[in-house]
C-alpha cells in the first residue's frame, strides 16, 4: 500500500515538475509569448510593440540574442485566443503577455502555472482575473486600463461637449469586450437621477454599428459611447463615418486619435503601458513571481478633440477642454 501511495505521488509531481525543470535547464533565449487583441499591421500595434522592444533591450535583453518572442495577433475572442495560446504553450515559453480581455481570460483559464503579464483589461479585479490589484496571487499579474467607473468620465465629457445630449448608449461588442457591462453598470449610478436615457448598444458586425448609429440619430438628442473595445477599434473609421453622417456626438474610448475624425478620444496611453509591462517581463525572467508584483493602475491619459468634427455638428468646445486636450485637431 506505502509502495502504491508513493507511486501515486511520483507520477502527480511528475506532471507538474516538467515545465519547472524546462525553465531551469533552459539552453538559449528566453521565450516570450505575445498575445494580442489588435491586428499586427495596425498602427498602436507597431507602436507598442517597437516600444517593448526598446525597452526590455535597455534591460539587458535582445531578441536573437537572449530572447525569443513568438507573437499572435488579432484574437479579439474566447475561442480565437484559446486556440492561440495553447499554440504557444507547445512552444514551452517562459510567459504570456497578454493584451485585452479576452486573451488574458483565455490564458487564465488554460494555464495556472506558466507566469502571465496582462495589459489592456479594464477592471481586472471586477472579470476576476486577479482577487486584488495589490496582491494578484497565483500566476498572473499586469496592468489595468481604465476602472469600470471610467463610463462616468466619458459621460461628463460628452455632456460638456453636447450638453443637450439626453439619449447615450455605450457602444461594445460582448464578446470582445466582457467589461463593458461593468462599464455600463457604474454609467447607470452616474445618471441615476438626471434626465439622460442610457442604453447598451451591443453589436457584433459592422452592418450592426450602423444601425445602432442610424437609431441614434434619427432624433435629436442621441450621443454614443465607443468602449474600450478591440472590435469597434477595428471599425473605428466606419464609426467616424457613421457619427458625422447620422450628426451623432461621440465620445471614443479605443486607441486612436482626433486627426482619425473623431470628436473626442479619451484613452490611457497604451504605448506607456506597454513600456511599463517590458519592466514586469524582466523581473519575472530574473525569477520574480507574478503573485509578488502589484497591478498597476494607468496614469497616463491622452484626450484628443477635433474641431472641425465639432463645428460640423454645431458643437461650441468649452475652454476648460481645450485646455485639457493633449491633441486640438483644428
Amino acid at each position: 500500500m506505502r509502495r502504491r501511495k508513493f507511486l501515486t505521488l511520483l507520477s502527480s509531481a511528475a506532471a507538474v515538475w516538467p515545465l519547472g525543470a524546462r525553465a531551469q535547464q533552459r539552453i538559449g533565449p528566453r521565450r516570450v509569448g505575445w498575445l494580442d487583441i489588435f491586428p499586427e499591421n495596425d498602427p498602436s500595434s507597431q507602436a507598442r510593440r517597437t516600444a517593448f522592444l526598446e525597452a526590455v533591450e535597455k534591460l539587458g535583453w535582445t531578441v536573437g540574442r537572449n530572447l525569443a518572442i513568438d507573437y499572435r495577433w488579432g484574437l479579439f475572442d474566447l475561442a480565437r485566443a484559446r486556440l492561440a495560446g495553447i499554440e504557444l504553450l507547445n512552444l514551452q515559453p517562459d510567459l504570456l503577455l497578454c493584451t485585452g480581455a479576452p486573451v488574458t481570460l483565455a490564458m487564465q483559464q488554460t494555464t495556472r502555472t506558466v507566469p502571465i503579464i496582462f495589459t489592456i483589461v479594464v477592471d481586472p479585479v471586477g472579470l476576476g482575473v486577479v482577487p486584488s490589484l495589490a496582491h494578484p496571487g497565483g500566476n498572473i499579474t499586469g496592468f489595468s486600463y481604465f476602472e469600470s467607473t471610467i463610463g462616468g468620465k466619458w459621460l461628463a465629457l460628452l455632456k460638456e461637449i453636447a450638453p443637450q445630449v439626453s439619449r447615450v448608449a455605450l457602444m461594445f461588442n460582448p464578446e470582445s469586450s466582457p467589461h463593458s457591462r461593468l462599464i455600463y453598470q457604474t454609467m447607470k449610478t452616474a445618471v441615476a437621477g438626471s434626465s439622460i436615457q442610457l442604453s447598451m448598444a451591443t453589436v457584433r458586425e459592422p452592418v450592426e454599428i450602423e444601425h445602432a448609429m442610424s437609431e441614434l440619430g434619427r432624433e435629436p438628442g442621441g450621443g454614443v459611447i465607443i468602449s474600450a473595445d478591440s472590435f469597434l477599434y477595428t471599425n473605428r473609421k466606419l464609426i467616424v463615418e457613421l457619427a458625422a453622417r447620422n450628426r451623432v456626438p461621440t465620445i471614443y474610448g479605443v486607441p486612436g486619435n482626433a486627426a482619425e475624425g473623431g470628436l473626442i478620444y479619451y484613452v490611457v496611453d497604451v504605448v506607456d503601458l506597454t513600456r511599463k509591462a517590458a519592466a514586469y517581463v524582466d523581473r519575472i525572467l530574473r525569477g520574480e513571481k507574478p503573485a509578488e508584483l502589484p497591478v498597476q493602475q494607468p496614469t497616463n491619459f491622452v484626450m484628443g478633440i477635433n474641431l472641425k468634427t465639432a463645428a460640423a455638428l454645431g458643437l461650441t468646445v468649452p475652454n476648460t477642454l481645450l485646455v485639457s486636450a493633449n491633441d486640438v485637431i483644428e
